[in-house]
């Protein structure tokens, strides 16, 4: 295959469905903005409903083929597509940077991370073919195999546009699945066209990859409630995720629905003062906060509570901040749309009318939202009993572990933690009391591992993502029994 364009003035004016690139059914698209500049850099097609029933149709034709497919060539083409996103590695950061506001360290972290996304793929493999003998009719064995889901459904989010598309459609398409992709409206190139370029080039077969761009509200229900899907996989809000998971569940097909966040972040006072506020710092404005595990509180021990206000102000001072698409040395960029922006504002806002203390930052210019980092809050303030997925840092004073515990738990939340603590014993008694997926001991709650189920509980999803558990999303179980011997009917006695 040739070389594919990839840069942000490429031709991204068609959908991908069925091998081919062709325009969408309305005719018409939809404006790509650089969040820093919020100019428009390129158009993309604006699917329809007739378009998004064109791509499941050209999935469930491909499907059959493709599962009977030896794993050993599909592991090839996979191979392929891994060789295909490091050859392209430049050309990749710089969308990620125009497209997605995403500074050059995070997005040479992004693309890391993506191609570990495609590496474990490789290496997943369904559980073997296992015989039991019937424990209740003689002469019979029975087999429990494991195949395909079928079709799989993609919606993924604007964030991490790239990794949080190919963690599902990687792992998907080396079972032996084929997929309908539809990225988020913000991010259509990173999180869709992009892929669908790339897995052309690698010899992905026609129909096993489908992408088509669109708004959630003119197609997203007919992805998720289409009735071809047997899995609809899909990372954003809690609010959404609801609607996903109703629509899917109207056709039968299973949720795998990675949702909202509200991590703690505690801070004993057998904590490391220093790395704790570090780390903190890193938690909360990493990507401009614009992450599902990112902190959402910091929970601190009254004792190291001032001390602790002064260190983050530092570090979220210290911040670059700049236009990532023209400055590699910006380690801070916008936040994605007006409207993440506004409410960003609107909770900052309303937790100073609340009585919060606004030690720095709290500013928008543009789509850039200063660091900012509020003292003397409370769990009940917008900033923190809301998923403001954004730079800003509410700090929470508590008195003793149970208190810690009880505003760590006070959430419908339950996706990432973590607790900085010296003691060993102590900080995983912690971990263990807190309600989240994911809790991590003297680090924050950023961290992804290929190894590890990736996943939320209460109202932050269902199913995890990676390895063997994200295996068990994508395929099912099958019983086939065998009768060795003749077996005796007794009715017919």
């Amino acid at each position: 295959m040739s070389t594919p364009a990839l840069d942000p003035q490429a031709d991204w004016d068609r959908i991908y469905v069925d091998g081919e690139w062709r325009d969408a059914a309305s005719g018409e698209t939809i404006p790509v903005e650089n969040p820093a500049k919020q100019e428009v850099f390129t158009e993309v097609p604006a699917g329809t409903e007739a378009d998004v029933d064109a791509a499941y149709e050209a999935a469930e034709a491909a499907q059959s083929d493709w599962a009977a497919t030896p794993r050993e060539e599909r592991n090839e083409i996979v191979q392929n597509l891994l060789d295909e996103l490091n050859a392209h590695v430049e050309e990749i950061t710089g969308l990620l940077a125009t497209e997605a506001g995403t500074p050059g360290y995070r997005a040479m972290g992004e693309f890391a991370t993506t191609t570990g996304d495609v590496e474990m793929a490789l290496e997943l493999e369904p559980p073997e073919e296992e015989v039991r003998p019937s424990p209740s009719v003689e002469g019979k064995d029975n087999h429990i195999v494991h195949e395909p889901v079928g079709v799989v459904g993609v919606i993924s989010p604007w964030n991490f546009p790239l990794h949080l598309t190919m963690r599902a459609v990687a792992p998907a398409i080396a079972l032996g699945n084929t997929v309908v992709l539809k990225p988020a409206t913000d991010t259509p190139i990173t999180g869709g066209l992009l892929i669908a370029k790339l897995c052309e080039a690698a010899g992905v077969p026609d129909g096993v990859l489908n992408v088509v761009t669109g708004r959630g509200s003119d197609i997203g229900d007919r992805i998720a409630g289409h009735p071809t899907p047997r899995v609809v996989s899909f990372t954003g809000s809690t609010a959404v995720g609801k609607g996903v998971a109703e629509q899917a569940g109207a056709s039968l097909a299973l949720p795998a629905l990675e949702l909202g966040g509200n991590a703690p972040f505690i801070v004993t006072d057998e904590a490391d003062l220093e790395k704790a506020a570090r780390a903190g710092a890193f938690g909360s404005f990493f990507h401009q906060g614009q992450v599902c595990i990112s902190i959402n509180r910091h929970l601190v021990h009254e004792d190291l509570y001032d001390e602790y206000v002064d260190l983050l102000v530092e570090h979220a001072e210290s911040l670059t901040v700049g236009d990532p698409s023209e400055n590699d040395d910006v380690t801070f960029g916008p936040v994605q749309n007006e409207t993440q922006r506004d409410d960003l504002v609107d909770f900052i806002e309303g937790s100073l009318e609340a009585g919060a203390t606004l030690e720095t930052g709290g500013e928008a210019d543009g789509l850039f939202v200063e660091p900012t980092v509020l003292s003397d809050c409370t769990n009940d303030m917008p900033t923190a009993c809301n998923e403001h997925f954004g730079p800003v840092a509410p700090v929470i004073p508590f008195s003793d572990d149970e208190e810690a515990i009880e505003l760590a738990n006070d959430t419908e939340y339950g996706l990432s933690a973590s607790v900085f603590c010296e003691d060993a014993e102590r900080a995983r008694n912690l971990a263990d009391r807190v309600e989240a997926g994911m809790v991590h001991i003297n680090d924050q709650p950023i961290n992804e591992d290929h190894n590890a189920p990736f996943g939320g509980v209460k109202q932050s999803g269902l199913g995890r993502y990676h390895g063997e558990w994200i295996t068990r999303e994508l395929t099912e179980p099958k019983w086939i029994s065998v009768q060795d011997e003749e077996r005796d009917y007794f009715v017919f006695e």
